[in-house]
């Protein structure tokens, strides 16, 4: 069984019954008292993050997981189907596994997190970036440039972003997956 020496950032482990991921961590050591492990856990299942504090030495469950890529295919009802890149075959995911599931666009390949040895799927992590086309957002106000105003814009997959007032609608942009962002204008 492993111990907190053996915590590192996107150790999945368990705790609490349930399946979590350490996304920081710290190991301390006063100068009095004993040491400890500061850590910040993403519960797999909430996508919520809590703080929790474990004594050094502490024993913990490390769960094996493994990442696949898969291609997302479409949208059925509450979840989304996506096809293994390799050997073809088709997983669905719920919603509430996907960090930023209005970012999905058909064909994309994203990575998925399984539970090695119960062949669960965890998460589905999106590409950081993904290329979208404008399709709806109000003009620029002429004159209104001298400062980063933005503005909101509907992309190709639906999701509605904040853009800078100098992009319209037909433009290619670059979107920042992780923060539902826009990125960049892309050149054509």
């Amino acid at each position: 069984m492993a111990t907190t020496s053996d915590i590192k950032n996107g150790l999945c482990m368990m705790h609490g019954g349930k399946i979590v991921t350490v996304v920081e961590f710290q190991h301390v050591k006063p100068g009095k008292g004993p040491a400890f492990v500061r850590t910040k856990l993403k519960y797999i299942e909430t996508g919520k993050v809590v703080d929790n504090t474990f004594s050094a030495g502490h024993k913990i469950d490390i769960v094996r997981v493994e990442t696949r890529n898969y291609q997302y295919l479409y949208p059925e009802g509450d979840g989304y189907h996506f096809m293994n890149t390799e050997t073809f075959e088709q997983v669905f995911i719920n919603k509430s596994m996907i960090d930023n599931p209005g970012f999905l666009k058909e064909g994309i390949v994203c990575t998925i997190v399984f539970h090695a040895e119960e062949e669960l799927p965890l998460t589905v992590e999106l590409p950081f970036y993904i290329d979208a086309e404008v399709t709806y957002t109000e003009p620029g106000i002429k004159g209104d440039t001298a400062t980063n105003t933005l503005k909101p814009a509907t992309i190709d997959t639906g999701a509605e972003i904040k853009v800078p007032l100098f992009i319209g609608i037909g433009d290619k942009i670059k979107v920042d997956t992780r923060k539902g962002e826009y990125s960049e204008r892309i050149k054509s």
